[in-house]
Formats: C-alpha cells, sequence, structure tokens
C-alpha cells in the first residue's frame, strides 16, 4: 500500500510543478511577452531549477501550447456558433462584436503581448495560428455573411484586437461605444 500513496503523491506533485511552470510562463508572457520570456525566468518566477523545466517541457513549443492551453480553458474566445441564429445583420454583428471585445478586455494584457510578438516571433506566430485562427475564421464565416468586399475589409478590422484597443484604450470608447462605432462602419 504505501508504493501505491507514494507513486500518486509524487504524481500529484508533479502535476503542481508543471501547473507552476505554465503560470509563471502565461505571467511573464502577459507582461514581457512570450518573444522576451526566457527559461530562465520562467523558473525563477515558477521556483524551479532549469532542469526541472525541462523536465516538464520538451522545447519551448511544448510549453506554448500549454501556456495557450491553460489560458483558453481559463477563458475561452467566444464561440461564433450561436450568432448564426441572430437574423438580423446589425444585431449579429453588435452581439459578436461585444462578446469579442468583452473577451479583448479581460485578457487585453496578454493579448496584446502575444499578438505582438506574433508580428515578428515565428513561434509564438504558429501558436496564434493554432489557438485563434479557428475563431477568427468562425467570426468572419458567421459575422461576414452578405457583405460586401469593402465590409469584410471592415469587419477584419472591427475584428482585429488592436482596432478594440485603439477605441477604448487611446480613444476612451467605452466598449458599447466602440461596438456600435464598428456595426457602423461595417453595416452603415
Amino acid at each position: 500500500m504505501t508504493r501505491t500513496y507514494t507513486l500518486r503523491r509524487r504524481a500529484e506533485q508533479q502535476a503542481e510543478t508543471r501547473r507552476r511552470i505554465v503560470e509563471a510562463a502565461v505571467e511573464l508572457h502577459g507582461s514581457v511577452g512570450p518573444a522576451a520570456t526566457t527559461i530562465s525566468m520562467i523558473a525563477d518566477r515558477a521556483g524551479v531549477q532549469r532542469h526541472t523545466f525541462y523536465a516538464h517541457f520538451a522545447d519551448e513549443r511544448s510549453l506554448g501550447l500549454a501556456c495557450s492551453g491553460l489560458t483558453m480553458e481559463r477563458d475561452p474566445l467566444p464561440d461564433a456558433a450561436p450568432w448564426r441564429a441572430i437574423a438580423d445583420r446589425r444585431e449579429r454583428l453588435r452581439t459578436g462584436l461585444l462578446a469579442i471585445y468583452g473577451w479583448y478586455e479581460r485578457n487585453a494584457s496578454l493579448a496584446g503581448c502575444v499578438l505582438r510578438d506574433a508580428e515578428h516571433h515565428a513561434l509564438t506566430r504558429e501558436i496564434v495560428g493554432l489557438r485563434f485562427g479557428p475563431y477568427i475564421a468562425a467570426y468572419h464565416e458567421v459575422l461576414g455573411a452578405e457583405l460586401s468586399q469593402k465590409q469584410e475589409a471592415m469587419l477584419t478590422l472591427a475584428i482585429s484586437f488592436f482596432t478594440w484597443r485603439t477605441l477604448v484604450r487611446d480613444c476612451g470608447l467605452q466598449t458599447a461605444g466602440a461596438v456600435d462605432a464598428m456595426v457602423e462602419a461595417i453595416a452603415g
């Protein structure tokens, strides 16, 4: 009996160490960004040695997938499927953008750093494509139904995190005001 207990306790400790490493990395990704985060920084913040980090993660890609997985588990991007049932195009746009902008607001620091780094850091770009890509495609499919090419371009602008940040953080609009501005720009 003692052996089973010991193995179970060891597995729990390993899972706890892995969780601390992932949470430390997520915190750093939200403050300095994934491109500037080093293994040493993560190990220090998690309270482990570098060799312990490598015992849990073979490389930075596996860590990035674990970090993005935890982030999406805690607060998933909005699902576009329910918006299909909204017949009125303006209301569908409003509902979708409110949900997307709400997610941006809740995740502003992390999303800002990660999306900024995705522009020049290949691994971050890959992981953003894996995690965000299907959602963005669904937003275009559901919210972009029956839009002209110009309206589709405006929708692309509206869905962008950087547009949300400009409208809300830089220009001082409330989220609802930013959504109204973009709905007007798209649907006229």
